[in-house]
């Protein structure tokens, strides 16, 4: 396994929680819309096994033509370790790389897209929705519907309706009313459903895109094959 070792070369403060870490991109590392990858804080490897609690697995929220390989993450007052670390490091500081992957590239079946997601999951989303701003074939239109409470929406310059370009862009700020927008969309029976969150979330949007018809070979998940099929292994309960 390859481990690179790279700079944060800036730092952009996309909300009062939410931060952008853009990393120096490695000579030959490349990806794909939808990836993820290991990100790991000094320390992680120095004993005999790997430190887990410095080691996270994060979205890609950049292309590769943007030149450095970025980073969104909500960090609260209250975190975890490795996110008061990562909130004390600075421009130039180290951070290691490795294992990069995409389970959710963009979908070119000349159906409509739907991406559903909870807060700093548009990470995961705003490549898509730039691959398909830079290339548009064989995708019918992209709909991207986000429940965000805290009402400090990220990307709002991508994430924003352009019709021209069949985009739509939708903020909800309550469960209620995001899962009543979910259902209608799928009254789009051949459409593909993107769901980026929490476990719960995953689950509770599985559950209703599943009793409005939608199928498992519909749903895409950021997530390994085998996990993806015990997410969707849910039995709708008559």
């Amino acid at each position: 396994m390859q481990i690179y070792w790279t700079k944060i070369n800036k730092i952009i403060e996309e909300t009062p929680e939410v931060k952008t870490y853009l990393l120096d991109c490695p000579e030959g590392v490349t990806w794909e819309e939808g990836a993820h990858i290991h990100l790991a804080l000094e320390g992680f490897n120095a004993g005999d096994k790997p430190n887990r609690s410095l080691i996270r697995h994060m979205s890609i929220s950049t292309l590769p033509h943007e030149n450095s390989i970025g980073i969104t993450t909500r960090i609260r007052e209250q975190c975890s370790l490795f996110k008061s670390i990562l909130r004390n490091l600075g421009v130039g500081d180290e951070v290691a790389i490795f294992k990069i992957h995409s389970n959710v590239p963009l979908k070119r079946e000349d159906k409509n897209v739907y991406l559903l997601s909870s807060g700093v999951g548009l990470a995961t989303f705003r490549p898509l929705v730039l691959d398909y701003f830079d290339r548009a074939d064989n995708v019918n239109q992209i709909h991207s519907l986000n429940i965000d409470s805290s009402r400090n929406y990220l990307f709002k310059n991508i994430f924003e309706s352009a019709p021209d370009k069949k985009f739509t862009s939708q903020f909800v700020d309550n469960r209620k009313d995001y899962y009543e927008e979910v259902k209608k969309l799928a009254a789009d029976k051949d459409g593909l459903f993107y769901i980026v969150g929490s476990d719960e979330f995953l689950m509770q949007n599985i559950e209703v895109l599943r009793e409005q018809g939608i199928q498992p070979e519909q749903i895409m998940l950021d997530k390994r094959e085998s996990q993806r099929s015990e997410f969707l292994s849910y039995e709708l309960t008559m």
